[in-house]
C-alpha cells in the first residue's frame, strides 16, 4: 500500500489543502450562489405552478358549480315558462268556449225573438183576417135576415127583450 500512496510530504499536503480551500472559496463566490439561486428560482417556479394548478382546479370546481346552478335555474325558468304557456292556452280555450257559448245563446235569443215576432205578426194578421171574415159573414147574414120587413121586426123585439134582461 505504500507503493500506492508513496511517501508522505507535509508541504505537498498543505499546498493541496490550500488549493482545495481556494477552489472551494472560488466556487462559493462564483458558482455556488448562482447554482443555489437557480435551484431556489426553480423551486419557486414549481411552487407557483403548483399554486396556479390548485387555483385553476378550485376555479374549475367553482365554474362547474356555477354551471350546475345556471342549468338548474334554466330548467326552473323553462318549467315556469311551460306552466305559464299551458295556463295561457287553457285560459284562451276557456275564453273562446265562453265567447262561443255566449254568442250561441245570443243567436238563440235573437232567433227566439224573431220567431216570437213572426208569430205575433202572423197571429195579428190571422186575427185581422178572422175579424174581417167575421164582419163579412155577419154583414151577409144581417143583410139576408133583414131583407124582409117581418124579420126586421122580430130581430128588434128580440134585442129589446135581451136588453131588458141585462
Amino acid at each position: 500500500m505504500e507503493e500506492l500512496f508513496g511517501q508522505f510530504s507535509l508541504g505537498l499536503f498543505i499546498m493541496q489543502t490550500l488549493l482545495f480551500i481556494g477552489l472551494i472559496l472560488l466556487l462559493k463566490k462564483f458558482a455556488w450562489k448562482p447554482i443555489l439561486d437557480a435551484v431556489n428560482e426553480r423551486e419557486e417556479g414549481i411552487k407557483n405552478a403548483l399554486q396556479s394548478a390548485e387555483n385553476a382546479r378550485a376555479e374549475m370546481q367553482n365554474l362547474q358549480a356555477d354551471n350546475q346552478r345556471i342549468l338548474q335555474e334554466a330548467r326552473m325558468e323553462r318549467d315556469t315558462m311551460l306552466k305559464e304557456a299551458r295556463e295561457m292556452k287553457e285560459k284562451m280555450i276557456a275564453e273562446a268556449k265562453n265567447d262561443a257559448q255566449a254568442e250561441g245563446e245570443k243567436m238563440i235569443a235573437q232567433a227566439k225573438a224573431a220567431i216570437e215576432g213572426e208569430k205575433n205578426a202572423a197571429m195579428a194578421e190571422l186575427k185581422a183576417q178572422v175579424s174581417s171574415l167575421s164582419l163579412e159573414i155577419a154583414e151577409k147574414l144581417l143583410k139576408e135576415e133583414l131583407s124582409n120587413k117581418e124579420s126586421q121586426v122580430k130581430l128588434v123585439e128580440k134585442m129589446l127583450g135581451d136588453a131588458k134582461l141585462n
